[in-house]
């Protein structure tokens, strides 16, 4: 995406059916550079504190960065909101086709901002830098295969029955369900906005051709360019079983004995190719099932095979593909099947439920998407939600109010600390410093353990600003994107990169503090601290977790979340300070309503009128 024009935003009000086109105020760019950023900084100055986030008042971006389209990797975009299901900032990433066309699609514009709500269902198409609301009635109900095929001719991002009843993890759909804006439910939101599908038929951005090929070719050669072109993440679950970090039937053993029938072996012995002109599909393959047609994921065979008990990866397959029909995170659906079946054998339900029982947790997910039945409908509210009803709150570990996700963090101390300080939850996406522990890094100290977590958090801040495929890292961190971002037009050294990359953290903390969030929220569950593991292997009850084996003792933990908030310049309750937000030119874009410990500061002033 060149930037000779002034970057534009889209706003689109459902309420009123209104579709117009706004300038970026420069300040912006400049401080938050795009994508998560740029998107980061929208929230904030759009939302009230305490803003229902399934209310109108809530607002969606559909984010793109300053080289989308063109930067190699898989091309995505950013959805942000507020999260329906930990009421904190969330954004999620979708790739596939969607992402490039619509950087095709929006000219000038990073992205789109929906506001209001529809009085019938709808579907947004953009194109030429402009945008429309057509009826979607006949499309109402479709799930995300059938949704996307009506658009033959476009790509499409859209909800699927999940969305449409308020599953509060329901994900934003691409290319038929093979790729998603996952975690956190911002295809919740979407439905609740009435608004279906976003149709864009634009063709992809062009240049930059020697640059790019300059990337691709050293990415090709990095460790884990070979790594994605060999498996994507399907390996995942190899490793994670091999270190000892595999969450299994329902976090109770951190190996699984049938790993290696749903890894990348199997993945193989059932894979056919196919290939699409706008879209690398991971791995190069795709799986048939009874459920249809999906790309497997390291995610789908550790929460939906490992965590659920389930060595076949045909039956795995299946239930990813059920999932990405209805357009549900498969993360949080098999950790709610998988807290069913815990809270079923501790007594809680009126319900018989075992791991391994594939037909079960296709059943018990069919009832979570169309909140049919009293045990669906809690769980399609979180798991938190589920046991706040039920009652077994230890069961399933969660941050935030998000279950944790493809690591069992215990024996590895900076995967524990990266899952309690993530912006939108546990998330192993914000940080991953359990692929260096788990291997044996040693960690000269402290510092050195909280700088690998900061540092890979600030960096991707920066990568989904831009927004670069994550896996880019390796041959993006010399100059974090300084490079590419010159070949557009704007200018950064990669301090200032840098200083971008904490300065979008930082703000995005000041948003969920203003929404409440405070130390007691960057806190793991007593079961995560307290013990390992109840079987570490199936087989071998002497095999331990990553590292010594031993879950993290409380008082460790809070050491290192106190030297966290230091490092962080943040005060003892997780509160970047006045002096912090100074350094990081915040000032003008904290509001009264943001704590702000010993804070005498001037009333904040409107960086859009700076730029006026």
């Amino acid at each position: 995406m060149a930037c000779e024009e002034p970057a534009r935003l889209l706003r689109v009000d459902l309420s009123t059916r209104s579709v117009t086109s706004e300038r970026v105020p420069e300040a912006w760019l400049e401080r938050y550079v795009g994508g998560k950023g740029l998107g980061a900084r929208y929230l904030y100055e759009e939302l009230e504190p305490g803003t229902e986030p399934l209310s109108a008042d809530n607002v969606l971006l559909f984010m793109l960065g300053p080289v989308s389209g063109l930067i190699p990797g898989e091309a995505r975009y950013a959805a942000i909101t507020k999260s329906p299901l930990t009421g904190a900032f969330l954004d999620s990433y979708g790739g596939g086709s969607f992402p490039r066309r619509l950087a095709g699609s929006l000219g000038s514009h990073l992205g789109v901002l929906v506001t209001g709500v529809a009085d019938e269902p709808v579907v947004l198409e953009v194109e030429n830098g402009d945008g429309r609301l057509e009826s979607a009635d006949d499309h109402w109900g479709a799930d995300a295969a059938t949704t996307c095929e009506a658009f033959s001719d476009a790509a499409v991002a859209c909800i699927g029955p999940a969305g449409e009843r308020g599953v509060r993890y329901a994900t934003i759909a691409s290319d038929g369900g093979d790729h998603h804006a996952g975690r956190g439910g911002a295809g919740t939101v979407m439905g609740a906005k009435r608004l279906k599908a976003v149709v864009t038929r634009g063709e992809p951005p062009t240049g930059l051709d020697d640059l790019r090929e300059r990337y691709e070719t050293a990415f090709a050669e990095s460790d884990t360019g070979r790594w994605q072109s060999a498996s994507a993440t399907l390996e995942t679950i190899d490793f994670a079983n091999a270190v000892g970090a595999l969450p299994t039937r329902g976090w109770q053993a951190s190996r699984f004995d049938g790993a290696s029938e749903i890894g990348i072996e199997a993945a193989r012995e059932c894979a056919h190719g196919r290939e699409r002109e706008d879209e690398r599909v991971p791995g190069g393959f795709r799986v048939e099932s009874d459920e249809g047609e999906s790309v497997p994921r390291g995610a789908t065979s550790i929460v939906l095979g490992a965590g659920l008990g389930i060595d076949d990866f045909d039956a795995v397959a299946a239930l990813g593909a059920l999932c990405d029909r209805l357009a549900m995170d498969v993360i949080t659906a098999g950790n709610a099947v998988a807290w069913a079946v815990r809270a079923s054998q501790e007594g809680l339900l009126e319900r018989d439920l075992s791991f391994g029982d594939d037909e079960a947790a296709r059943a018990l997910i069919r009832e979570i998407a169309a909140r049919e039945s009293p045990l669906g409908d809690a769980l399609a509210d979180g798991i938190e939600a589920a046991a706040a009803e039920f009652g077994g709150t230890d069961l399933i570990p969660t941050v935030k109010g998000m279950d944790c996700s493809s690591y069992d963090p215990r024996g590895a101390e900076t995967m524990a600390l990266a899952y309690a300080t993530s912006d939108r939850g546990a998330c192993h996406r914000r940080a991953r410093p359990v692929e260096s522990e788990a291997v044996g890094r040693a960690w000269p100290d402290d510092e050195a353990r909280i700088a690998a977590v900061v540092g890979e958090q600030n960096r991707r801040a920066v990568l989904w600003s831009l927004i670069a495929d994550d896996f880019l890292e390796e041959v993006l961190t010399e100059d974090l994107g300084a490079e590419w971002l010159a070949a557009v037009g704007r200018e950064y050294d990669r301090e200032a990169l840098a200083t971008a990359g904490e300065r979008i953290w930082t703000l995005v903390r000041l948003f969920n503090v203003r929404e409440g969030f405070d130390r007691t929220d960057d806190a793991l569950p007593d079961a995560l601290l307290e013990s390992s593991a109840a079987e570490p292997s199936e087989s071998n009850p002497d095999e331990g977790h990553a590292g010594d084996g031993d879950a993290l003792e409380a008082e460790r933990f809070r050491s290192l979340l106190e030297r966290y908030y230091r490092y962080r310049g943040w005060d003892s309750e997780g509160r970047p300070t006045r002096e912090t937000i100074q350094r990081l030119d915040l000032e003008i874009a904290v509001d009264d309503a943001t704590p702000v410990p010993e804070s005498d500061r001037d009333p904040a002033r409107s960086e859009v009128n700076d730029d006026d």
